[in-house]
């Protein structure tokens, strides 16, 4: 009677049973939740459909975060964590002054132009009226730090005499902010209005070199 046994594939191997990890298990639940988030708004986010996108459940949402509030929250931290901490990457301190203020505006222009997911939920956060980071220490602790940055570069360029004594750092990360997150949060209405396409690469150029210019010119001498 012939051998009947199916053959074994030499290269198969034997499937590995899973590793809990859960911090890798965390990321995944708040990369879903940023677009959930992102898409629905703080109201409409369903935590199942954050799960969906995920491969955990509903349960273990909860068990590590407690509410939906409390992922927005977290999904808030992360959203201006990743800036702040990639911000801190740059080394503006071993720039000149002016080099610096450039490179900063460069930044802050890319980031918000590809992280549009940043700009709808801090737009959610503005409509609840920043109700949510004002629980967050963390935020406001990583905001002081670009402001405290950007003070540091004026008060080098002061030093250096190009740059006027008179320039307050928070105004200055406003200006720069403003710009960059206004032509991102806005860009569907003032491209629908003006029949402009925000989003064109030469139109994307033009702005940055304009709110670098602008700001540079601002605070020189």
């Amino acid at each position: 009677m012939p051998d009947t046994k199916p053959a074994v594939d030499p290269v198969a191997r034997p499937r590995q049973p899973r590793k809990n990890n859960p911090e890798k298990t965390r990321q995944e639940i708040l990369l879903a939740a940023v677009h959930e988030f992102a898409e629905q708004g703080l109201s409409g986010a369903r935590v199942d459909a954050i799960a969906e996108r995920t491969s955990t459940s509903k349960r273990m949402i909860y068990y590590y975060f407690g509410s939906k509030e409390q992922l927005y929250l977290a999904v808030l931290e992360k959203l201006y964590g990743d800036i702040r901490r990639t911000e801190a990457g740059l080394r503006l301190d071993e720039l000149d002054p002016e080099a610096a203020i450039r490179l900063l505006i460069e930044f802050t222009f890319d980031h918000h132009d590809v992280n549009v997911d940043f700009i709808r939920v801090a737009s959610i956060e503005n409509i609840h009226h920043g109700e949510h980071i004002a629980r967050s220490q963390l935020i406001r602790s990583l905001s002081k730090s670009i402001v405290s940055e950007i003070a540091a570069i004026l008060a080098r360029g002061v030093a250096a005499g190009v740059f006027r004594a008179d320039i307050d750092p928070l105004d200055l990360h406003l200006l720069i902010s403003s710009f960059c997150f206004f032509r991102v949060s806005n860009r569907y209405t003032f491209s629908t209005i003006h029949q402009v396409d925000l989003g064109e690469p030469e139109a994307k150029a033009r702005h940055r070199e304009m709110i670098c210019e602008a700001v540079i010119r601002y605070i020189r001498t």
